[in-house]
């Protein structure tokens, strides 16, 4: 036999040309922790976490992603700097270097799946060169049973090798790490890079172009949960605009923190079978699920731990702000076993307005919905990177741009199309200042944006009174239950209402000259969603 096993059940990899491999297949979570330790790749960590170092890469490389664009992309992807093409003989060309030089190495290997619903399940194989990578799969995609590996088919595969450097000047890359997606292959191959998320967001992007292009499924970034009464609430957010935060609620069990599908059934199912959160300033008292879910089986990345101990230190970013852990979605305890839900209700556009324009809680019209979806907007406040001294805009088409192949509308006009059929209600929620902008304002209190979306969620806020933003013209309800009414207007909250009103239509410029580039794919009802100036 070409490939030799030290698992219990033997597995080839001569359809994939990799040859006479030493190969560890389907180890459990334990057993790439204990190699991963043994091979002095990683440490424990007090909790029992195993924790690596991602090396060079300590995030993803969005320019160094790339598209094969062939017979089944050529007309449906949107190309462009977010997906940028590759040629198919280029990628056939560093495919087999990749193989050959995995021929003859150790490799672990692992069958997995995505998308809880089994409707829509995709079987994976993952093939890693280092077993952390293994791990950080394990947790993430879903783990099939014992008894279905035995007639096991893999409809798409998933390969990882870190060490594999690329010659940009034979093989077509930019630099020697890339991230190609091939989908007449269906092969995601990653090489010269060993950031972990570069594999879930390989896979995801993939299922971002395969459910609405042949599934008519609407594919998500966004976290989802359920209420005891079944009703599905959706929640949108970039980072830092509290999406993990608040989709984790004591009264509803989380479907999932990132990747969600939306079916024709009218049902929503979770992509993953794991997250995969930021651990930046982490606590137990803001964030008590992820601080918890961090024990044996958890992947820590790039942390550091504190001075002659093996306590992560959740302040110190000496290698990256992008401090991370990735745990399955069993260390969450308030989960929904299936990780399907049923009935959407809500959805809630998360964002982290630092200029102190947008109310706290507004309403939404379909048109305005779609608009905001494809804006994708949050801001940055001044001091998080070098250069920005005071609040800068942060558009994302979708809450996502990076993993989107396809044109934003034909994301926001499928997401427009299923509010309407199941009477969706969406809500837009400024998690960010009130009073002013970051520097004169202050953050909202969590305690009521909890408040507003648990009102929004019980149906309180469907007989109030309501008033159309000037400048915006979306619908701000006048009361809301355990929120002092002065805080619903923002307008109210500034010392100066003029100044209030000139930065409002500063902002809502900064959206239009933001969306002139989807203006043209955009409806009439879209681009009716926009701001009223």
């Amino acid at each position: 036999m070409d490939n030799q096993t030290l698992s219990t059940q033997s597995i080839s990899l001569n359809e994939l040309g990799i040859k006479n491999a030493t190969i560890h297949y389907q180890l459990s979570a334990d057993e790439l922790h204990n190699i991963t330790i043994q091979s002095g790749q990683g440490v424990e960590d007090s909790t029992g976490a195993l924790a690596i170092n991602t090396g060079t890469f300590t995030g993803r490389s969005p320019q160094d992603r790339f598209i094969v664009k062939d017979s089944i992309t050529e007309d449906q992807v949107w190309w462009g700097k977010v997906n940028i093409p590759f040629e198919p003989a280029a990628f056939e060309k560093l495919y087999n270097k990749v193989t050959q030089y995995l021929s003859n190495k150790e490799i672990f290997v692992r069958d997995s799946y995505v998308c809880a619903d089994p409707n829509y399940r995709l079987n994976v194989r993952v093939v890693t060169e280092t077993a952390w990578s293994n791990l950080f799969c394990y947790n993430m995609f879903l783990r099939p049973e014992a008894t279905e590996l035995a007639n096991f088919t893999p409809e798409w595969t998933l390969i990882c090798v870190p060490s594999f450097m690329a010659d940009p000047a034979v093989d077509g890359t930019r630099q020697s790490n890339f991230a190609i997606l091939d989908f007449t292959k269906k092969i995601a191959l990653i090489g010269g890079t060993g950031y972990t998320g570069e594999m879930k967001k390989g896979i995801f992007s993939a299922l971002n172009f395969i459910l609405p292009v042949f599934k008519n499924t609407l594919p998500m970034h966004c976290s989802a949960n359920v209420g005891k009464d079944g009703d599905t609430a959706i929640f949108f957010g970039l980072s830092g605009t509290g999406k993990t935060t608040l989709s984790a609620d004591p009264d509803r069990k989380l479907i999932g923190d990132d990747e969600h599908g939306w079916t024709n059934e009218n049902t929503v199912f979770n992509f993953e079978g794991g997250c995969y959160a930021k651990v930046i300033n982490l606590t137990e008292e803001n964030e008590p699920d992820i601080f918890r879910a961090i024990k044996r089986g958890a992947l820590l990345e790039n942390i550091v731990f504190k001075p002659g101990t093996n306590e992560v230190d959740f302040d110190d970013i000496s290698i990256t702000p992008n401090t991370r852990v990735s745990y399955p979605i069993t260390h969450i305890d308030n989960i929904q076993p299936d990780s399907i839900g049923k009935n959407p209700k809500n959805i809630f556009f998360l964002t982290a307005d630092s200029f102190g324009i947008l109310p706290p809680i507004s309403r939404l019209t379909p048109g305005q919905a779609a608009y905001h979806f494809i804006s994708g907007y949050t801001a940055k406040v001044a001091g998080t990177e070098a250069g920005i001294d005071e609040p800068q805009p942060n558009f994302s088409a979708c809450f996502g741009a990076p993993f989107m192949p396809l044109h934003p509308t034909r994301y926001a006009e499928m997401l427009s199309k299923k509010m309407k059929d199941a009477n969706v209600k969406v809500w837009l929620i400024n998690t960010g200042w009130t009073g002013g902008a970051y520097g004169t304002g202050t953050r909202m209190k969590l305690k009521y944006t909890r408040a507003m979306i648990t009102a929004a969620l019980n149906g309180e806020l469907d007989n109030v009174a309501y008033e159309n933003h000037i400048v915006f013209g979306i619908a701000k309800p006048q009361t809301c239950p355990n929120v002092p009414s002065e805080i619903l207007n923002p307008r109210n909250t500034w010392a100066d209402p003029k100044l209030y009103d000139s930065k409002a239509v500063e902002l809502a410029e900064k959206f239009k000259a933001n969306f002139a580039k989807f203006e043209e794919f955009a409806n009439a009802e879209i681009m009716a969603g926009a701001p009223l100036i």
